[in-house]
């Protein structure tokens, strides 16, 4: 099933900020963090910690806007999306009510994360429901 416009929005805004967010994090994680009031420090250990993530969602930012590109991708891409774009903001709720108030600009990402999350449940909502396609190249016996 081809994606629709609504859905191909949806990955390619997702796609983007998680693209843009992973390259900031994984090139240049002093003035990223900085722009949250964070200051990281030359502390190889802790950069290399925070590198790894930001290539990992530099990779599903790439496969989610692979997925406006190739319909046979869109679902997972999908998937990516919303596997992103919710446990992101779970994370930060689960620090928000374990570690108290994080800055505005953190507040400010949660927001943004939250809004793209809807906007992923409510382009993929018809897909969310359909049952998946059977994953077993195994034909039954005669």
């Amino acid at each position: 099933m081809r994606p629709t416009l609504l859905e191909k929005f949806a990955l390619g805004l997702s796609g983007l900020t998680a693209l843009t967010i992973g390259a900031c994090i994984l090139l240049v994680p002093h003035a990223f963090y900085a722009s949250y009031g964070i200051t990281l420090g030359d502390d190889a250990s802790l950069l290399s910690e925070l590198r790894a993530p930001g290539a990992g969602l530099t990779g599903f930012g790439l496969l989610m806007l692979l997925g406006v590109r190739r319909s046979a991708v869109a679902p997972v891409s999908m998937a990516a999306a919303l596997t992103v774009f919710i446990t992101f903001p779970v994370g930060r709720l689960v620090g928000l009510a374990v570690d108290g108030m994080p800055s505005g600009s953190v507040i400010g990402a949660l927001v943004v994360e939250l809004i793209i999350a809807a906007l992923c449940l409510a382009a993929f909502r018809r897909r969310l429901w359909q049952p998946a396609p059977c994953l077993s190249t195994a034909q039954p016996g005669r």
